[in-house]
């Protein structure tokens, strides 16, 4: 693809060895902001992002004591707003590819207009909610998860939405929303992967899988 393309944006990340893409994601997500950055001549503050992305591959210990929970988990709901709607899709496919879980992807807006009815009682719903916009839209889905005695695990830094999931990953409360995606992504990889693990499956090996696809 790159030698038939005009122009190039290489990661540079080195040799992608996983079958679940976890870096090219993060990588080609850093790709936008630079590229915004570029375009623009306010300063953006990616910059920060990999300091934030060190901090959060600190919370293997913390995602690793959750997953024995979700370790029979069959079906799932991701969700996330604004610009963690990508992390949604993200993650949601790395539960199907590594851990043979149903996962469907919504934002929280959407959530509300008829798959909220799928939810029963211990029905695990996974949120990336950082502290921003986005905040209202989650606080209202979590209420109403809570009414229905769903599983709530949040990927946040906002006090207020963790005291509302049944369950959370606390992310550094200075990260902004408008630099959440990529830091908040990691230890929501880092879920499907120790999930996987606990599951008894090779992340690194999902069936019917392969590294190379045929596009015809």
């Amino acid at each position: 693809m790159a030698k038939i393309a005009d122009e190039t944006l290489l990661i540079h990340a080195g040799k992608e060895k996983s079958v679940a893409a976890t870096k090219t994601y993060t990588g080609q997500m850093l790709h936008f902001y630079m590229l915004a950055s570029a375009l623009t001549d306010e300063k953006i503050g990616y910059e920060k992002i990999p300091s934030f992305c060190a901090e959060a591959l600190q919370l293997r210990t913390t995602v690793e004591s959750m997953v024995e929970r979700y370790a029979f988990m069959e079906n799932c709901v991701v969700v996330g707003r604004g610009l963690n709607y990508g992390n949604a899709y993200e993650l949601a496919l790395k539960l199907m590819e590594t851990c043979y879980v149903v996962a469907e992807r919504f934002s929280s807006a959407d959530f509300f207009h008829g798959p909220l009815a799928i939810v029963e009682r211990r029905f695990p719903v996974i949120m990336f909610a950082p502290s921003g916009v986005t905040k209202k839209s989650n606080m209202d889905l979590l209420k109403r998860l809570n009414q229905l005695h769903a599983d709530s695990l949040s990927i946040t830094n906002d006090s207020e939405i963790a005291s509302l999931s049944s369950r959370h990953i606390a992310m550094p409360k200075e990260i902004d929303e408008f630099l959440s995606p990529i830091p908040f992504i990691i230890p929501a990889q880092l879920f499907a992967a120790l999930l996987a693990k606990t599951k008894g499956l090779d992340a690194d090996a999902p069936r019917s899988l392969s590294k190379v696809t045929k596009t015809i």
